[in-house]
């Protein structure tokens, strides 16, 4: 009877055991595999980081006759648009879903001098000679920089 007892106890202590580690591990994959699925808070980048002035905001009227809040950053590019371009240059938009990063050289490993968002406006001013990389400015500002080929398309005026 003690015999019995003993292997009792110690096949009920196995299966206890192995269940243990199965369960514990599945719930560690669980939780690994939960954090993997869930898409990373977008990065901010140094030239979206909201000041004083963008913070405030002015007023335009729209069809309706009610005036509609827009940040005095929306105000300035829309009066931007109209800046002359230099000969050979284009105005474009991001294409790429994350944004881009803007290189002071065409290369990946030049310093990144900032960022521009998706479906941000650009003006391309040229093309590097191999044809990966493109010039790029920022509408209503003198920053310049160098943006991955293929990311970007034309719009029209």
């Amino acid at each position: 009877m003690n015999r019995l007892s003993g292997l009792f106890q110690f096949l009920l202590g196995f299966f206890l055991g192995i269940f243990l580690l199965v369960g514990g591990t599945a719930s560690l994959a669980y939780v690994v595999f939960s954090r993997m699925s869930v898409n990373p808070e977008r990065p901010m980048f140094a030239e979206e980081k909201p000041t004083e002035e963008t913070a405030k905001t002015e007023t335009e009227p729209t069809a309706t006759g009610k005036a509609s809040p827009q940040s005095v950053e929306e105000v300035a590019v829309k009066e931007t648009v109209k800046e002359d371009l230099p000969n050979g240059a284009y105005r474009a938009k991001v294409t790429w879903s994350t944004g881009l990063s803007l290189r002071s050289q065409p290369d990946s490993e030049a310093e990144r001098i900032g960022g521009v968002e998706y479906n941000s406006a650009l003006i391309v001013l040229k093309t590097s000679a191999d044809g990966d990389w493109q010039q790029v400015r920022l509408p209503g500002s003198q920053q310049q920089g160098w943006v991955k080929a293929g990311n970007v398309v034309k719009v029209e005026d």
